[in-house]
């Protein structure tokens, strides 16, 4: 069982720069893929960010690709999303995920991840 706890959305000028936390607990973060999800109301929730298990290998979204960076602190157990350049269409509610290496399926869908934040909210105002 892997809990995860998301932090540090908040409200930003189109422009600015905002960095998510998910602190997990329950399982190591280097023994499991993590990704970020967005969504916002009445749309599907839409892949962000990955960040494979050992670190081998992250992938972006073609819409936020160079300007958001998916990292990792083993030491904190913690998965970052830094995210600048924002946009008014960055709005959304962001999910921090989680599975395990064995879980299988696409690595962008969310039916990939069995393990779930709570959410953060990010409003970007033009």
């Amino acid at each position: 069982q892997v809990q995860l706890v998301e932090s540090g959305g908040g409200l930003v000028q189109a422009g600015g720069s905002l960095r998510l936390s998910c602190a997990a607990s329950g399982r190591t973060v280097e023994n499991i893929n993590m990704a970020w999800f967005r969504q916002t109301p009445g749309k599907e929730r839409e892949f962000v960010a990955r960040f494979s298990w050992g670190g081998r290998s992250t992938n972006y979204a073609d819409s936020v690709k160079g300007r958001f960076t998916v990292s990792r602190d083993s030491t904190q157990n913690t998965l970052y999303l830094q995210m600048t350049s924002l946009k008014p269409d960055d709005t959304a509610v962001y999910y921090c995920a989680a599975s395990s290496p064995t879980y299988g399926g696409a690595r962008y869908s969310p039916n990939s991840y069995p393990y779930w934040g709570q959410g953060t909210q990010v409003t970007v105002s033009s």
